[in-house]
């Protein structure tokens, strides 16, 4: 037995008795306006919401409001918006550098802090939101919980994944003489869409 199996299983052997997890019921949210409450905490930290239809409407949007960008990577199926990459393969990853906009899919919201959650089954390569430019995240299901407890119990119930992330609004940063500047190290801006 080498030195690594020998700590695993002296670990393994001295584990402590499991415990009850606590219960968080207490910390259930409200579930009338969640798409108002929502919008209101997205657009108090700098991103844009859009409740949409279907992707047409979506694809209105982004030509309207990114008539610039040039090099644009779609990662959301049925969504045609004119000339876009929908694959990066990882020898690539350093070509990111120069994207305009990066359209991504999320599994759900949290109308608590703004945030949406994605995992490398969305978004491949995982670098991509927070190297671009621009970022719009489309919520297929329209999906928004309450509150920060009630997604992590969701994503407890969602299957196996070996990233996941929270993005909440465009990057922001205060650091500097307590100054806020959007678009620091990362995105310049976020716009969310919210299929209804």
């Amino acid at each position: 037995m080498n030195s690594r199996d020998k700590i695993l299983s002296a670990i393994a052997a001295n584990q402590p008795e499991r415990t009850a997890l606590a219960d968080i019921s207490g910390f259930k949210g409200a579930e009338e306006n969640l798409q108002n409450k929502y919008a209101a905490v997205l657009t108090a930290i700098g991103g844009r919401i859009y409740f949409v239809k279907d992707e047409n409407e979506i694809a209105a949007t982004i030509a309207a409001q990114f008539p610039e960008a040039k090099r644009i990577i779609n990662l959301v199926d049925n969504l045609s918006i004119g000339n876009f990459e929908t694959v990066i393969s990882d020898p690539e990853i350093h070509n990111l550098k120069n994207v305009d906009l990066a359209i991504i899919k999320a599994k759900f919201a949290v109308a608590e802090n703004g945030a949406v959650w994605i995992t490398e089954k969305e978004v491949q390569p995982r670098v991509l939101p927070f190297i671009c430019e621009h970022l719009a995240v489309v919520i297929t299901d329209g999906i928004i919980f309450p509150t920060m407890h009630e997604a992590y119990q969701k994503i407890a119930t969602l299957e196996e994944y070996g990233y996941g992330s929270f993005i909440a609004g465009p990057s922001k940063t205060a650091d500097i003489e307590q100054s806020l500047v959007i678009g620091a190290h990362g995105p310049r801006s976020m716009s969310v869409f919210v299929k209804v």
